[in-house]
């Protein structure tokens, strides 16, 4: 069955949180299923290294995943309009599978939170889908004939699936960012059908 890899980090658990929103939608696509996979944290002081693998969540990224993968979504949390750096430097080290085409042709799509409504949510978004279309992705985002797209008041846009966390970091999506967010995953996955060989 193919996969849909759900690409992300998180720190206070919103971005997660939408992430397994996102694989509930691929799950509703027959023949399609989700792998979650997150982004090892970077710090400033490089000597300190990651454990092997997360104490809890999805496990860290191989570079095999990419190449298994029949679609893409990544996620970040929004840091000052743009992606977290671990994300940034993830995508960074993908010279080898830029070159090579690992990535050409699968669709694609993106998703973030915000701490506030107006905290650079589509500016993020955005900014994780350029490398995506360096890739050469198929580039997908929600539209507007998602109903919720017109009535959501908080996250949720169609660059992709948001969220608002609020000033007391609330991770938990409201049921239209949760509605958004499986719609985001599902279109992706029928893409992927739509696309393969």
């Amino acid at each position: 069955m193919p996969d849909i890899l759900v690409l992300y980090y998180s720190r206070g658990g919103s971005v997660a949180r939408l992430a397994r929103q996102i694989a509930r939608g691929i799950g509703e696509v027959d023949g399609m299923q989700a792998r979650l996979r997150t982004v090892p944290p970077v710090a400033p002081v490089t000597e300190v290294a990651s454990p092997p693998e997360p104490e809890d969540g999805a496990p860290y990224v191989d570079k095999q995943d990419l190449r298994e993968c029949a679609g893409l979504l990544i996620g970040s949390p929004t840091r000052f309009g743009n992606m977290a750096a671990p994300m940034k430097h993830f995508i960074d080290g993908l010279g080898s599978e830029w070159a090579s085409g690992t990535l050409v042709g699968k669709p694609a799509a993106a998703f973030t939170s915000t701490a506030t409504m107006h905290g650079g949510q589509e500016s993020t978004l955005l900014t994780m889908l350029l490398p995506l279309l360096h890739h050469g992705c198929v580039i997908a985002g929600i539209p507007f004939t998602e109903a919720t797209l017109n009535t959501t008041r908080s996250g949720g846009t169609p660059y992709g699936a948001s969220h608002v966390a609020g000033a007391h970091d609330q991770p938990e999506p409201t049921d239209e960012e949760a509605q958004l967010a499986r719609a985001l995953g599902k279109r992706i996955a029928q893409l992927a059908l739509k696309l393969q060989p």
